[in-house]
């Protein structure tokens, strides 16, 4: 669902770009709170998960694929703030180093897949969890429900966008009922994976991801005949921090196979959008990338004659910037947090 320059006009364009810019700075000081020793060495993985995984166009009608918007996943898994953060930084490496998605079409692109998604998959989350029974299944089903619903809300999203600033005249119900249904069945496959990697590290972590926390019970102790709560370790034990670090390598090492070599047999069918756009006639005025000369642009290494090649070592080398440039951002988040925390918000009373 990237959107090209030439769709949007530019005063629409402009104003989606202070939305994102506003919606940035209040996640910024939101992930100060979400991120903590469990969820900060996590968050530039998520990142460089959902670029890989954006990688791998499914299938979704005749003539028509789709992909991974993330926006839940990130969410749940580290934090709707941290999450917000998470998108937006693959969508800024895509459309300045992968020419995917429009330059002037950034803050379109990460209002549309980056708040859109996250804020209504965290809401529906939340949601259900409260009212479903406390467990792991319900988290699963919370998950899947809140995936699903994230992509026709960006569909409809978008085509709110276009109403707005659209650059050809198209009949907008066509738009919007082709937008959302189309997007509906990619809904279907974002809750497919979305469930099965939060559920993945729900198996060995479920401390990790954030979304579930407060629905493990705690820990009883048998204190002079009466059960009381266990109180929580201040020190994080050797074992769950390598059991922690096992997880990140395993996720890099996942997100390096799936950019450098399963994205080889992705769909090669135009996404949501694109089918959409070229149905109805939104792509009339669209404009030629500005880094569409970048030695990175459309997935494939410039002067790399083996399309295979070519486009494995780009997916691996955009794995590896996003994991950089996620980690770097969040690194500084969670100092900034240790840097706000006062001296006396850590002293303790003698009463």
């Amino acid at each position: 669902m990237h959107v090209p320059d030439g769709f949007i006009n530019a005063p629409v364009s402009a104003a989606t770009g202070v939305v994102a810019a506003g919606a940035i700075a209040v996640s910024l000081r939101g992930a100060r709170r979400e991120l903590d020793e469990r969820t900060a060495p996590l968050a530039g993985l998520v990142a460089a998960f959902i670029f890989a995984v954006q990688m791998l166009n499914f299938p979704v009608a005749a003539g028509t694929s789709g992909h991974l918007l993330g926006g839940a996943l990130a969410a749940i898994l580290v934090g709707p703030c941290t999450g917000v953060l998470c998108v937006s930084v693959v969508l800024l490496m895509q459309g300045i180093l992968f020419a995917d998605g429009g330059l002037t079409a950034l803050g379109v692109n990460i209002t549309d897949m980056a708040i859109v998604t996250t804020v209504v998959a965290y809401a529906v989350f939340r949601g259900l969890v409260k009212v479903l029974p406390r467990g792991r299944r319900s988290v699963t089903v919370a998950t899947f429900a809140a995936a699903l619903l994230s992509v026709p809300a960006a569909a409809l999203a978008f085509t709110g966008i276009y109403a707005l600033g659209g650059t050809t005249d198209v009949s907008l119900a066509k738009v919007a009922t082709a937008m959302i249904g189309v997007h509906v069945l990619i809904g279907l496959g974002e809750a497919a994976i979305t469930a099965l990697t939060v559920g993945a590290v729900i198996a060995v972590r479920p401390d990790l991801v954030y979304g579930a926390r407060g629905l493990q019970q705690r820990l009883k102790l048998r204190v002079n005949g009466e059960l009381v709560d266990a109180p929580t370790p201040v020190t994080v034990p050797a074992a769950a921090r390598t059991s922690r670090r096992k997880l990140w390598v395993t996720g890099l090492v996942t997100s390096l196979v799936l950019a450098g070599f399963v994205s080889f047999y992705a769909s090669a069918s135009p996404d949501g959008l694109e089918k959409v756009a070229h149905d109805q006639g939104i792509d009339a005025k669209a404009k030629e990338h500005a880094s569409a000369d970048s030695p990175l642009a459309d997935y494939g290494v410039k002067d790399i004659g083996n399309a295979r090649l070519s486009g494995g070592l780009a997916g691996v080398i955009g794995v590896g910037m996003t994991v950089v440039a996620g980690s770097a951002v969040f690194w500084a988040v969670r100092r900034r947090r240790g840097d706000d925390v006062s001296p006396a918000s850590t002293t303790v009373e003698n009463v």
